[in-house]
């Protein structure tokens, strides 16, 4: 797994494997959020997967999934789950773009 911090308590990585969560759990994360659909190319492992092996490690999970444009109502449910976080974040999607443009649209209410 290759995260890149974005901020403080945020990092973002491409997709993830179930392999990955004891790594991710030993890296001192919190919290897990999904930002990628299902299905979005083949053999990728469903969000249900990595939610189960999340929470094996006492990991929160979250699948906030999109494509495309960037509905505000997910900018709003990603802000509330950050704002209640008490420790570092992971989320990830294909290559973590994604991750980070939801982060910097969601921390904008702060400017």
């Amino acid at each position: 797994m290759l995260a890149q911090q974005i901020a403080e308590n945020f990092s973002v990585t491409p997709q993830i494997s179930v392999a990955d969560v004891a790594e991710i759990a030993q890296a001192g994360f919190g919290q897990v959020i999904c930002n990628r659909p299902d299905n979005e190319e083949p053999g990728q492992p469903a969000a249900a997967e990595i939610a189960q092996a999340c929470a094996a490690q006492g990991i929160e999970f979250y699948h906030l999934p999109f494509q495309g444009s960037l509905p505000a109502q997910l900018v709003t449910e990603f802000r509330a789950i950050m704002d209640k976080s008490s420790g570092p974040t992971l989320a990830y999607c294909r290559s973590g773009q994604r991750c980070a443009l939801l982060w910097q649209h969601a921390m904008a209410a702060d400017a």
